[in-house]
Protein backbone atom coordinates (compact mmCIF):
# COMPACT_ATOMS: atom_id res chain seq x y z
CA UNK A 1 0.00 0.00 0.00
CA UNK A 2 1.24 3.50 -1.05
CA UNK A 3 0.44 6.03 1.48
CA UNK A 4 -1.16 9.55 0.21
CA UNK A 5 2.48 11.49 1.74
CA UNK A 6 4.68 9.14 -0.60
CA UNK A 7 2.25 10.39 -3.57
CA UNK A 8 3.03 13.80 -2.62
CA UNK A 9 6.93 13.45 -2.24
CA UNK A 10 7.32 11.48 -5.30
CA UNK A 11 5.33 12.18 -8.05
CA UNK A 12 2.86 15.61 -6.62
CA UNK A 13 5.72 18.04 -4.97
CA UNK A 14 8.44 16.97 -8.40
CA UNK A 15 5.46 17.57 -10.93
CA UNK A 16 4.81 20.83 -8.92
CA UNK A 17 8.31 21.95 -9.35
CA UNK A 18 8.49 21.05 -13.03
CA UNK A 19 5.54 23.22 -13.92
CA UNK A 20 6.63 25.90 -11.32
CA UNK A 21 10.32 25.89 -12.99
CA UNK A 22 8.31 26.32 -16.53
CA UNK A 23 6.28 29.08 -15.67
CA UNK A 24 9.50 30.79 -13.76
CA UNK A 25 11.35 30.91 -16.73
CA UNK A 26 8.67 32.16 -18.87
CA UNK A 27 9.17 35.16 -16.13
CA UNK A 28 12.50 35.44 -17.24
CA UNK A 29 14.37 33.67 -14.26
CA UNK A 30 17.62 31.35 -15.05
CA UNK A 31 18.07 28.01 -14.75
CA UNK A 32 20.66 28.67 -11.93
CA UNK A 33 18.55 30.96 -10.12
CA UNK A 34 15.28 28.43 -10.70
CA UNK A 35 17.74 25.68 -8.95
CA UNK A 36 18.62 28.20 -6.33
CA UNK A 37 14.67 29.14 -5.23
CA UNK A 38 14.11 25.22 -5.36
CA UNK A 39 17.33 23.59 -3.75
CA UNK A 40 18.09 21.79 -6.32
CA UNK A 41 21.19 20.94 -8.67
CA UNK A 42 21.14 22.85 -12.31
CA UNK A 43 20.83 19.48 -13.86
CA UNK A 44 17.37 18.32 -11.80
CA UNK A 45 15.76 21.65 -13.39
CA UNK A 46 17.46 21.26 -17.11
CA UNK A 47 15.49 17.79 -16.29
CA UNK A 48 12.40 19.22 -15.57
CA UNK A 49 12.74 21.10 -19.18
CA UNK A 50 13.71 18.28 -21.04
CA UNK A 51 10.64 15.73 -19.59
CA UNK A 52 12.82 13.77 -18.03
CA UNK A 53 11.36 14.01 -14.88
CA UNK A 54 7.81 14.10 -13.23
CA UNK A 55 5.73 13.34 -16.29
CA UNK A 56 3.40 11.35 -14.31
CA UNK A 57 0.76 13.99 -13.02
CA UNK A 58 -1.46 16.66 -14.88
CA UNK A 59 -2.67 19.51 -13.11
CA UNK A 60 -6.34 20.69 -13.84
CA UNK A 61 -6.39 24.09 -15.66
CA UNK A 62 -7.54 25.60 -12.27
CA UNK A 63 -4.30 24.42 -10.05
CA UNK A 64 -1.88 25.07 -13.52
CA UNK A 65 -3.78 28.65 -13.08
CA UNK A 66 -2.99 28.70 -9.51
CA UNK A 67 0.77 27.85 -10.49
CA UNK A 68 0.96 30.34 -13.11
CA UNK A 69 0.34 33.42 -10.21
CA UNK A 70 2.48 31.91 -7.14
CA UNK A 71 5.24 32.00 -10.18
CA UNK A 72 4.54 35.75 -11.15
CA UNK A 73 4.97 36.12 -7.22
CA UNK A 74 8.20 34.17 -6.60
CA UNK A 75 9.85 35.64 -9.34
CA UNK A 76 8.81 39.49 -7.99
CA UNK A 77 10.43 38.26 -4.65
CA UNK A 78 7.01 38.45 -3.02
CA UNK A 79 5.78 34.58 -2.30
CA UNK A 80 7.97 31.80 -1.00
CA UNK A 81 8.59 28.40 -2.89
CA UNK A 82 8.08 26.31 0.67
CA UNK A 83 4.96 28.17 0.75
CA UNK A 84 3.64 27.74 -2.93
CA UNK A 85 4.24 23.77 -2.87
CA UNK A 86 2.29 23.77 0.36
CA UNK A 87 -0.53 26.14 -0.80
CA UNK A 88 -0.48 23.66 -4.43
CA UNK A 89 -0.57 20.29 -2.47
CA UNK A 90 -3.46 21.64 -0.30
CA UNK A 91 -5.50 22.40 -3.02
CA UNK A 92 -4.32 19.09 -4.73
CA UNK A 93 -5.84 17.41 -2.26
CA UNK A 94 -8.98 19.42 -1.78
CA UNK A 95 -9.80 18.84 -5.44
CA UNK A 96 -9.38 14.86 -4.91
CA UNK A 97 -6.98 14.97 -7.71
CA UNK A 98 -4.77 13.11 -5.17
CA UNK A 99 -7.07 10.58 -4.32
CA UNK A 100 -7.57 9.82 -8.22
CA UNK A 101 -3.65 9.83 -8.53
CA UNK A 102 -3.78 7.01 -5.24
CA UNK A 103 -6.53 4.78 -7.16
CA UNK A 104 -4.68 5.33 -10.36
CA UNK A 105 -1.04 4.09 -8.77
CA UNK A 106 -2.30 1.73 -6.04
CA UNK A 107 -4.56 -0.74 -8.07
CA UNK A 108 -5.49 -2.50 -4.35
CA UNK A 109 -6.78 0.52 -2.27
CA UNK A 110 -10.14 0.36 -1.13
CA UNK A 111 -9.89 4.33 -0.73
CA UNK A 112 -7.63 7.43 -0.21
CA UNK A 113 -7.77 7.47 3.62
CA UNK A 114 -6.71 11.04 2.78
CA UNK A 115 -8.25 13.08 6.60
CA UNK A 116 -8.95 15.99 3.87
CA UNK A 117 -10.77 14.24 1.18
CA UNK A 118 -13.14 10.97 1.52
CA UNK A 119 -13.30 9.37 -1.19
CA UNK A 120 -15.85 6.93 -0.15
CA UNK A 121 -15.47 3.33 0.47
CA UNK A 122 -13.83 3.15 3.98
CA UNK A 123 -15.49 6.34 5.88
Amino acid sequence: MILPQELEVFYVIPAIRKELAVKLKANGLSQKKIAGIFGVTEACVSNYFKSKRANDVKFSPELKSMIDNCAKEISKGKSCFISTIEKVCKEFKRSKCLCTLHKKIDSNLCCCGNSLVKCGGCF
